[in-house]
């Protein structure tokens, strides 16, 4: 069965750093750091939103979104959110939340929006005899009330056309569905180069609020 599933790359570090030594997909990974007290703040600083995630996790699982208002800080864990009137206090909430587990940190990136739910997309991509093949390509709405798209916290699941059209407009529906797929092809040359043995990929992209792709993570185990 272990041949047939392809190997397990669990690390979102390792997948991230074989995608950005391309010139033509490192614009579409949103800024990234090791979790660190400093790391949170400068990025804080430089973005306002960000988004901290384990460094082993599926499923939307541990993903938290941390802002920085005019009033102090905040995070939001599920559908609640924390206020904090200073970085220490943040962190050491943060801290509880986190476990000692290692976590990245992300650019947050305003999604386009379906009825004001965030939008994300899933292309599943599979290795057969025949070559790679898609097997898949999703669009993934939010539960009312949650900024994270997953199915199994309660996301609707919608083809990738209709989320391009509800969120974006119909004019850009297959070209946003062919820039996913050129950067599926491209991204699994380079994964499959680092990590020989791959067999089952599944994409994570967004598509902001301008219109831009960006590639959040890409899973060894697609659910």
């Amino acid at each position: 069965m272990e041949d047939q599933l392809g190997r397990p790359v669990p690390d979102k570090w390792a997948k991230q750093a074989a995608l950005l030594a391309n010139p033509s997909i490192a614009p579409h990974i949103p800024p990234t750091k090791r979790y660190s007290a400093g790391n949170l703040r400068s990025m804080l600083n430089k973005h306002q939103m960000v988004v901290i995630k384990p460094l082993v996790g599926t499923g939307g699982h541990g993903v938290i979104k941390v802002m920085k208002t005019s009033g102090g800080f905040s995070f939001t864990s599920s559908s609640t959110t924390n206020h904090f009137t200073s970085f220490d206090a943040l962190k050491s909430g943060l801290d509880k939340k986190r476990k000692g587990r290692p976590y990245l940190i992300q650019k947050g990136i305003r999604l386009a929006k379906v009825g004001g739910r965030p939008i994300d997309y899933r292309v599943k991509y599979v290795k057969t005899e025949a070559g790679w093949e898609y097997r898949s390509m999703v669009g993934r709405i939010a539960k009312p009330g949650l900024f994270v798209t997953n199915l199994c916290q309660g996301g609707t699941m919608v083809t990738a056309a209709a989320g391009i059209r509800r969120s974006l407009s119909a004019s850009l529906v297959e070209v946003k569905k062919q820039q996913m797929r050129d950067l599926t092809v491209l991204s699994t040359s380079m994964l499959e180069e680092r990590f020989p043995g791959i067999a089952q990929l599944g994409f994570d992209y967004g598509i902001d609020v301008n219109g831009k792709i960006w590639i959040f993570e890409v899973n060894t185990r697609p659910q």
